[in-house]
């Protein structure tokens, strides 16, 4: 099993920015890869940045491009949030994956607790 614990999220206003960060424990070994969803009320979770445990390979979502980061240090990773919108406002959530998968988008098994993350206009 691994655990995870997010944190990271608050209030910030439009154009400003955030670091959410992330850390894994337990069988850190089997994770393949790591990343962020989120969701925001009335809407379907989605995944905005993923990477490989090597660091070879990552993904954001066309909404996130340019403005958020995805890194990953030993089994911690972090999400940097520049030019943040209202439309960014959701609960974010730290995964993880030991299934292998072509994908970056899905099959995550391990799910952090979420951090609520809110952009005023």
């Amino acid at each position: 099993q691994v655990q995870l614990v997010d944190a990271g999220g608050g209030l910030v206003q439009a154009g400003g920015s955030l670091r959410l960060s992330c850390a894994a424990s337990g069988r850190t070994f089997s994770i393949l890869r790591m990343g962020w969803f989120r969701q925001a009320p009335g809407k379907e979770r989605e995944c905005v940045a993923a990477i490989s445990w090597s660091g070879d390979r990552t993904y954001y979502a066309d909404s996130v491009k340019g403005r958020f980061t995805i890194s990953r240090d030993a089994a911690k990773n972090t999400l940097q949030m520049n030019s943040l919108k209202p439309e960014d406002t959701a609960v974010y959530y730290c995964v993880a994956s030991s299934i292998g998968s072509a994908s970056m988008t899905w099959n995550y098994e391990y799910w952090g607790q979420g951090t609520q993350v809110t952009v005023s206009s």
